[in-house]
């Protein structure tokens, strides 16, 4: 069901922690299947110079976090945001149809840390990352 990256990733996770000086955090979650994935960056010069995950969820949700971590990590910001859901699950040789809402979440995560690293810079966010439309009651839609 699972690719061996999957349970590669699942079961020796990188980048696993908290980072109580991280540059930006972003958290997110999937009410259907419950699962909570929160990234942390640490940023300089525009690269992202360490991240760390922390998820409460299934394998894969773990497994998506960990890989999507690896494909930041180094990264501009820039780069960083132009890592999508399907780059995350063909990272790891595919996911089941019924998870690939993890990658999503890796992506939206990813997404969300930046935004809280650009707002924390007093930059505009949606100039960069854009909308989801995932707001809750934010006006604008």
């Amino acid at each position: 069901m699972y690719s061996e990256k999957v349970m590669e990733h699942f079961s020796n996770p990188r980048n696993v922690g908290d980072m109580p000086d991280a540059d930006a955090v972003g958290e997110v979650g999937n009410a259907k299947c419950g699962d909570i994935m929160k990234i942390f960056l640490k940023v300089e010069n525009d690269i992202i110079t360490d991240v760390r995950f922390q998820t409460f969820g299934c394998g894969a949700a773990v497994a998506t976090s960990s890989i999507a971590t690896e494909m930041v990590k180094g990264k501009t910001i820039s780069e960083a945001l132009n890592v999508t859901n399907k780059a995350v699950a063909d990272a790891l040789d595919g996911l089941p149809s019924a998870k690939m809402h993890c990658s999503v979440l890796a992506e939206q995560a990813i997404k969300a840390a930046i935004t809280d690293y650009y707002e924390k810079q007093g930059i505009d966010a949606t100039t960069h990352v854009g909308c989801d439309m995932q707001c809750d009651g934010c006006g604008a839609h």
